[in-house]
């Protein structure tokens, strides 16, 4: 791949080609802030593991419900750090993923709406990687909102276990089965415990554990490169 074809789709790239286009704001501030060196190693790198409940998949028609997030660093899991907001909504929940989420339409109402919520995520995310199982979700519903609130993408360098636990089953040559990428799922190859599952905060911290078993496993006593980890998305 030449350098001008790698800057193009560089986040680095990505991120000032949207900070043009954000109007002065969180966004903008979040953007401002440059991203790490992904030569750099993970183990000396701030990290947000971040998990969000939503609607529904389509970021197009559903919406955030709760936000979750723990940061790491120093290869080590921040408690003090973490942070659980429930977001109030302007509908009701559906039924068939409230069974999931086991947030109520009180539960809603009573927590903040996304306008309130989303400056102080991104300014926890600022400069950070987002770590995430199965990326899509946080990066859609949240570029989703910056889009509505402030005319411009969000762009953040991702890490996804769920990238790294397939690309470790293909390098071991081990057929994948349905489920076998679920958060919940990869946890025991690693000999960590079970959570319950669907509670924003919960599921961060699961993510959380689960990359530093997975960097800890591929890099033992070593330096963890950050690029070895970002998602390609």
């Amino acid at each position: 791949m030449n350098g001008v074809f790698t800057r193009f789709f560089s986040k680095d790239y990505q991120r000032k080609k949207a900070l043009a286009r954000a109007a002065p704001g969180p966004l903008a501030d979040y953007l401002a802030t440059p991203f790490p060196d992904r030569k750099g190693d993970c183990r000396d790198i701030s990290i947000v593991a971040l998990d969000l409940e939503t609607t529904g998949l389509d970021p197009r028609k559903d919406v955030i419900l709760s936000i979750g997030l723990v940061e790491i660093n120093h290869f080590g899991i921040q408690l003090g750090t973490a942070w659980h907001s429930i977001v109030r909504i302007d509908r009701d929940i559906p039924g068939e993923t409230a069974v999931i989420h086991h947030i109520t339409d009180d539960q809603s109402a009573a927590g903040a709406p996304i306008e309130q919520l989303l400056p102080e995520l991104l300014q926890r995310l600022a400069g950070k990687p987002m770590l995430v199982h199965y990326s899509p979700i946080e990066q859609n519903f949240i570029d989703t909102a910056c889009q509505r609130l402030y005319g411009a993408p969000f762009v953040v360098p991702i890490i996804d276990t769920l990238e790294i636990g397939q690309r470790v089953f293909v390098r071991r040559n081990h057929t994948i089965q349905p489920g076998d990428l679920r958060l919940f799922n990869l946890r025991p190859r690693y000999n960590l415990p079970q959570y319950k599952a669907h509670n924003a905060l919960s599921d961060a911290l699961a993510t959380a554990e689960l990359f530093l078993a997975m960097a800890d496993n591929l890099y033992p006593g070593r330096p963890c490169p950050l690029g070895e980890f970002l998602s390609r998305r």
